[in-house]
């Protein structure tokens, strides 16, 4: 640890907007860079140097990864229910609606995520100039921990552009002329990302080549080219550009075309490497609530995080109403799958029922009881994602609002989907459903699987959109949708779209007349607390009935339904109808607020804008 702190504080002497309240005072030390950087165990201190960056607690762990990707259409920031909340001033639902101002309180600190990166990024540039000047790179181990520095700042830039547009171009260490730089233009940006991601290949080890590659935790060959891939996707793609709107980010066709062929080529190395496997779905996400980082299954890479740190399940897992026998406090749930995801699912698709549940864990009878499954609520969105679960993990929760677990970056799924989707975009579908077929076949029974995929390769068309709507079931919870839809071009059509199929939903018509109004469950008559198999919902199928419901099952709850105000037995009846009303009303009109295509980028917080020197400005409208 001393060495870490060593290399954490020769590291952060040059940083502009940086804080060093987390990190431990430099120590007096003889070692030189020299010695640091030729050094295995200490070049490999500076890679972790940058995770520590990640682990901060108002960076990746508690601003980036809760709060970046909502909401979308499949995607919702699950606490609406506080009407005492104004949607436009509130920390964490302006973030997520779309409304967020400069000075955000959440993230208007000097502490936050932007600040964090930047760390990440300056420690990079000090250990990548170390090594190039002092390392020896033909060492397989030395090159691996060069490659990993390239690649990690290649994905925190990537990051940056995906929240806030165009940013500082830095990849060289500060210096006094360097101190302050305006923005850079996000193509600029990431065009040199490609280069250092295309260079960052010839360095890293496929997963399991060595011994730093047998974990997902540390950055492989594999991941290195999916990410370049991802980055080459969104080159291609739309975004929104300071004083012209929603347009192309390379205007050129035949270079968008290259930028499709960049993520074909590297899809296609990583599929013929073998060097990855799909397994079953709900298996991927139970080995990441197990922390299962073993490399060569699904995950390919993932944001590490030790048992007291980062908020991944209690951000993005299931809702745990109280202290249990998982937890120590109650967690989970804060983002939650909108209303409506549940029905877009084909009924057969085995991801409907692992993405999307509709209890919560939560106690009946005394303090030492075990909690039990319960339907999610009676107002609001109601859902949980299920992808992760404390009940999955192996060991007891004991941090107040940590769990430990890691972000899961990249899957294999991903590239697959990419594959088939650059393919189509490049040669039609004649071709790309080699690469579709691998995902329909696990998530359908083998017919609708077959007739899905006929379906799509009628025409690029059809096939285009069957890659949109398998994307949404495949990684609906995992904060990738955002981009997809900023990248296509439809995060405002398709965040329109979701909030009228909401309203729809709430009054039982169009495509959802044919549900009932309440959700019936057998908890407490053949469900045991910690078996999911034994817990029946009725009420989520189309040709369910209350009648049958109320019929046949002991509980029951009104489920994004809004009711006949005036119509309750009694005064108290009616004041809870009108809430209801009011949370629901509240979770549809605040999907989003402003125009999503002319807020899709945070702005830059106030508190760096104004110590850039008058380098940094906002764009859009803030």
């Amino acid at each position: 640890m001393k060495k870490l702190a060593y290399i954490f504080s020769l590291f952060a002497g040059s940083l502009l907007t940086v804080t060093s309240c987390d990190l431990e005072a430099p120590a007096k030390s003889t070692m030189s860079e020299d010695l640091i950087f030729s050094t295995e165990g200490l070049a490999d201190a500076a890679v972790m140097a940058i995770h520590q960056s990640f682990g901060q607690t108002n960076s990746y762990r508690g601003r980036f990864i809760p709060y970046f990707g909502i909401n979308t259409d499949c995607e919702i920031y699950n606490n609406y229910a506080d009407d005492s909340k104004d949607p436009y001033t509130d920390k964490e639902i302006s973030l997520a609606a779309y409304s967020a101002s400069a000075d955000n309180t959440y993230m208007n600190t000097t502490n936050n995520a932007w600040n964090y990166m930047y760390e990440a990024i300056e420690r990079a540039n000090k250990a990548l100039e170390g090594m190039e000047a002092n390392a020896d790179l033909t060492d397989a181990n030395m090159a691996q921990l060069y490659g990993e520095l390239l690649t990690l700042r290649s994905f925190i830039y990537f990051d940056l552009v995906k929240a806030w547009g165009d940013v500082p171009y830095r990849f060289e260490p500060n210096t006094s002329e360097t101190i302050y730089l305006p923005q850079t233009d996000r193509v600029t940006v990431l065009k040199k990302v490609l280069e250092d991601l295309l260079l960052a290949e010839d360095y890293l080890g496929w997963p399991n080549e060595n011994t730093y590659t047998t974990s997902v935790e540390r950055c492989s060959k594999a991941f290195a080219k999916g990410l370049r891939a991802r980055v080459a996707l969104f080159l291609a793609g739309y975004s929104e550009w300071p004083n012209e709107g929603l347009r192309y980010n390379i205007q050129d066709e035949t270079e968008r075309r290259s930028m499709y062929q960049i993520a074909l080529d590297e899809c296609v190395s990583i599929i013929n490497q073998g060097c990855n496997q799909l397994g079953t779905f709900e298996q991927n996400f139970r080995n990441l609530c197990q922390e299962n980082v073993s490399a060569g299954q699904e995950s390919i890479w993932e944001i590490p995080f030790s048992s007291g740190r980062g908020r991944v399940l209690y951000t993005w897992g299931g809702k745990h109403a109280e202290v249990d026998q998982w937890t120590q406090l109650n967690k989970g749930g804060v983002n939650g799958p909108t209303p409506t995801l549940w029905y877009d699912f084909d009924k057969d698709d085995v991801r409907r029922d692992i993405t999307c549940i509709p209890y919560t864990w939560d106690k009946e009878n005394s303090a030492d009881a075990q909690s039990v499954k319960t339907i999610s609520g009676t107002s609001g969105g109601g859902w949980n994602f299920g992808k992760l679960r404390f009940e999955w993990m192996n060991r007891i929760v004991t941090s107040t609002n940590d769990d430990g677990i890691n972000f899961q970056v990249m899957r294999y799924a991903d590239i697959y989907l990419m594959a088939a989707e650059a393919e189509n975009v490049l040669n039609g579908p004649a071709n790309a459903g080699q690469y579709l077929k691998p995902i329909l076949d696990r998530a359908y029974p083998s017919d609708k699987a077959s007739s899905i995929l006929s379906t799509a390769s009628g025409s690029q068309d059809a096939f285009q959109q069957e890659i949109m709507d398998q994307r949404k079931f495949e990684f609906a919870g995992e904060a990738i949708r955002k981009v997809d839809l900023m990248r296509w071009g439809e995060l405002s059509n398709a965040l329109a779209e979701t909030k009228a199929k909401m309203e729809r939903l709430a009054n039982r018509t169009g495509e959802y007349a044919n549900y009932p109004q309440k959700l019936y469950y057998n908890e407490g008559l053949d469900a045991t607390p910690t078996d999911a198999d034994g817990y029946t919902v009725y009420g989520l199928e189309a040709g369910d009935t209350d009648e049958y419901g109320e019929e046949n099952f002991a509980e029951s709850s009104y489920w994004f339904t809004f009711r006949e105000e005036g119509s309750g037995s009694d005064d108290e009846a009616n004041k809870n109808i009108q809430e209801n009303n009011t949370r629901i009303q509240r979770y549809i009109d605040y999907l989003y607020i402003n125009d999503p295509n002319s807020k899709m980028f945070w702005p830059i917080w106030k508190v760096f804008i104004d110590g850039s020197n008058g380098q940094l400005v906002n764009y859009y409208g803030y």
